[in-house]
C-alpha cells in the first residue's frame, strides 16, 4: 500500500487551499489541460465554492464526475449539473459521463466515502474489482440510498486509481472509523479495495 497521509479537523478553507496549490503545481507542470475527477453530495460543493476564488487558469481544467444519478443534468440530484454550474462559469470543462466515454489519467482523483464504505457509486453489493474492465459502469446500489434512489454511472476502480494523487474528504466518526480500518485492511469494503490497489500519494482531510 501506498503513503497515506491523514489530516484532521480541516476545514473548506484550508481544503480548498492544498487543491489550489495541487492545481497550481499541476498546470506549471505542463501547457496542456490538467484535468481531475470530484466526488458528488454535500461535502465537495462549498470546498469548490472556496476553491474557485484562486486565481487560476481554469480555461485548462478539465473536471470529470466521479459517479452521477441517472438524472436529466437539472435534476436537483445531478451532480453534473451543480458541477457545470460551478465550474463552467470560471471557464473550466465539465465532462458528462457515458458508458462509451474514454477515461482520461487524472492529475488528481478527489472521493469521498460512505458510512458503508462505498466509493463514488461503487457500493458494497456492486463488489467492485481491481481488475474491472470497464472504465465506467452503471449500477444499482442495494439498498438504495433514500435521500437518492436512483440508479447510478460510476468510474471504476481502475479508472480512479489512473491517477497522480489520491484526495478523500471524510466527515464524522463513524466514517473515519471506516476508513482508519480500511488503511489497516480490516475489511474489503470498496474504500478499502482502493487503498489496497493505491501506488500513488493517498491524502486524506477528515
Amino acid at each position: 500500500m501506498t503513503h497515506i497521509k491523514i489530516i484532521e479537523n480541516a476545514d473548506d478553507v484550508q481544503i480548498a487551499a492544498w487543491l489550489e496549490k495541487k492545481l497550481s503545481a499541476a498546470l506549471s507542470a505542463t501547457t496542456g489541460p490538467v484535468v481531475i475527477t470530484v466526488p458528488g453530495g454535500s461535502t465537495p460543493f462549498p470546498i469548490i465554492e472556496q476553491l474557485l476564488k484562486a486565481s487560476l487558469d481554469w480555461s485548462r481544467l478539465v473536471v470529470w464526475p466521479g459517479d452521477d444519478r441517472v438524472v436529466p443534468e437539472d435534476h436537483d440530484a445531478s451532480n453534473t449539473g451543480k458541477l457545470r454550474a460551478l465550474f463552467e462559469p470560471a471557464g473550466a470543462e465539465v465532462v458528462t459521463l457515458t458508458i462509451m466515454e474514454q477515461v482520461p489519467h487524472f492529475d488528481l482523483a478527489w472521493l469521498g466515502m460512505g458510512e458503508d464504505g462505498h466509493i463514488a457509486s461503487l457500493f458494497p453489493n456492486t463488489d467492485p474489482k481491481l481488475d474491472e474492465e470497464r472504465q465506467i459502469a452503471r449500477l444499482t446500489p442495494d439498498p438504495l440510498p433514500p435521500e437518492a434512489p436512483f440508479d447510478r454511472i460510476t468510474l471504476t476502480l481502475p479508472s480512479v486509481l489512473d491517477s497522480d494523487e489520491l484526495l478523500l474528504v471524510i466527515r464524522g466518526d463513524a466514517k473515519r472509523k471506516v476508513f482508519a480500518d480500511a488503511v489497516e485492511q480490516k475489511h474489503d469494503l470498496p474504500v478499502a479495495r482502493l487503498l489496497s490497489g493505491a501506488k500513488q500519494p493517498v491524502t486524506c482531510f477528515s
